[in-house]
């Protein structure tokens, strides 16, 4: 499993899941607020940068193990 880097697309707070475009190109990546890494509330902000580890969701292509940078 490699690590990439992408910047979030959007992510609803309410929700708790977003997008994430890969900066090496790519479809868009599903983000749940589950995957994301650390304590506290887990939220994301439109274009904060990310790291992430690309993996498949029931629905497609999704981040895990997501870490703002």
């Amino acid at each position: 499993m490699k690590t990439e880097i992408g910047i979030v697309k959007w992510f609803n707070n309410d929700k708790g899941f977003g997008f994430i475009m890969p900066e090496a190109g790519g479809k868009d990546l599903f983000a749940h607020f589950s995957e994301i890494q650390g304590t506290g509330h887990k939220t994301l902000e439109e274009n904060q940068r990310v790291s992430f580890v690309a993996g498949q969701g029931q629905k497609g292509p999704c981040a895990t193990q997501i870490t703002v940078i």
